[in-house]
């Protein structure tokens, strides 16, 4: 099972999820902190991270930023309101999903099943895409040099390109990469297609990759 890193704060929240979680089979480490969860990266080097949005000292934006600066490790904010300007921060820092507190176990677990199912089968069968160099596997370069993406990032490059000039619709891209239903979770489509413009594009603001169809939805440009 996977082992899953839990930063929160609150120690009702933090046990609960933490014995939840290990009833699960999975092997849970917890921090009450963002410097002790960084500390406890490199020791325990977690499948996933599990990340409280609103943390003491450190929150869990700045966190999220230390930890895609160097790592692509998968990461699910926490945070206990829906407030979009909340969410959107958390998810423009580099996170790849995020869950409404107070979450049931099984949410929690179906999330953390959805973004490691991202990297088991990056490419959902289809062959690898080309652009700015090659694309092979979980490899992704522009003008030669290799560009990081999140697991989200991945997915979301992958299944448009495998479909040139196919226009696919915000709840499709909900659906096929995230594993969600809910329409409100738009944000993550849009955030995410912003992050990867801002990876592969030379210019963001004027895509040739990751194109918008105003009241369509997104498609990968022709090459």
């Amino acid at each position: 099972m996977p082992r899953v890193l839990l930063i929160e704060d609150d120690p009702a929240v933090r046990e609960g999820v933490e014995l939840g979680l290990r009833r699960r089979g999975h092997e849970v480490r917890t921090a009450a902190t963002g410097e002790a969860g960084l500390a406890a990266l490199g020791e325990f080097r977690p499948d996933l991270l599990l990340l409280d949005l609103m943390l003491p000292g450190m929150n869990g934006v700045q966190v999220c930023r230390r930890v895609r600066a160097d790592s692509q490790l998968p990461i699910i904010m926490l945070t206990a309101r829906g407030d979009d300007f909340d969410v959107v921060v958390g998810l423009e820092a580099g996170a790849d999903d995020y869950i409404i507190k107070p979450a049931r176990t099984e949410v929690i677990e179906a999330r953390i099943r959805a973004v490691l199912r991202r990297i088991e089968e990056p490419g959902g069968g289809r062959p690898a895409v080309e652009f700015h160099g090659d694309l092979a596997g979980l490899t992704v370069a522009k003008k030669g040099e290799r560009v990081a993406l999140a697991p989200s990032e991945m997915k979301l490059l992958l299944h448009l390109s495998a479909a040139p000039e196919q226009v696919f619709s915000r709840q499709q891209l909900l659906e096929h990469v995230w594993e969600h239903n809910y329409h409100g979770d738009a944000r993550l489509v849009d955030t995410c297609v912003r992050r990867l413009r801002n990876k592969i594009e030379d210019t963001p603001g004027t895509p040739r990759y990751i194109q918008t169809l105003r009241g369509f939805g997104y498609r990968f440009g022709p090459l």
